[in-house]
């Protein structure tokens, strides 16, 4: 996909990683993740939006955190205005200053802002991720590009030995980590604040996505995000 200047997609793909804590083989998934064009309404998309944008990302965006993280969040996808311009998961967007404000609360960052890919920001035991790498138009990616995304998240889970917990922010998130596993879905129903108990022994823990659409009617409110962040918390202590 079209993007900006190979500065920004060397930035991109060092942020995929934590400062200080490198993982080849994640880099290598982040490298395959930027350089995707598997879905053509989405190169397309993005394309344009770059036209429109020419400061922005505009590329596939890969996860970010701690190779040893023991909580792995599984989001949507890249919002146009957030991680589809910054580079880095759930950065730049209200989305985003959700997220990482509940996560310094929770003692998962050592800061309640992230600004850009390559800013030096490094999670604590939390990698953030999500069920789609491109930005979609009206943030709405169809099942095929899904399906065709989904192969990275395997990859991703895969080379986080330490994760012992998955949350999913959303119901497709939920189903994403549900598909890598070739779990039922019918068998896991999605509900904020559910937890279930995955045949691994791991656990899939659920909370509404932290999207506009829920925190601005009220659907999310901030007491119940953080109650889900302090759940997620004492199950990784």
């Amino acid at each position: 996909m079209v993007g900006g200047s190979t500065g920004a997609a060397e930035a991109g793909l060092t942020a995929a990683l934590p400062e200080g804590a490198p993982s080849p083989r994640l880099g290598a998934v982040a490298g395959r993740i930027v350089s995707c064009r598997r879905c053509p309404r989405l190169v397309a998309y993005l394309a344009t939006a770059h036209r429109r944008f020419p400061g922005f990302w505009c590329r596939p965006v890969p996860g970010f955190g701690d190779p040893n993280a023991r909580l792995v969040i599984v989001g949507l996808a890249p919002g146009l205005r957030g991680a589809n311009r910054t580079g880095r998961m759930f950065t730049g967007d209200a989305s985003g200053a959700w997220l990482f404000r509940v996560l310094a609360e929770t003692g998962f960052s050592p800061r309640a802002r992230s600004e850009a890919a390559g800013d030096g920001l490094a999670l604590a035991d939390c990698y953030i991720t999500a069920a789609a790498r491109c930005a979609p138009p009206a943030n709405k990616p169809n099942r095929e590009e899904l399906d065709a995304c989904r192969p990275f998240l395997t990859e991703e889970l895969g080379l986080l030995p330490r994760r012992r917990l998955l949350l999913a922010l959303g119901r497709i998130g939920h189903d994403a980590v549900l598909k890598t596993m070739n779990l039922p879905l019918a068998r896991y129903a999605f509900a904020h604040g559910a937890r279930h108990a995955l045949p691994d022994g791991r656990v899939l823990l659920d909370c509404y996505h932290c999207s506009r659409q829920n925190t601005n009617t009220g659907r999310l409110t901030w007491s119940m995000f953080l109650e889900v962040f302090r759940g997620a918390r004492a199950l990784v202590s």
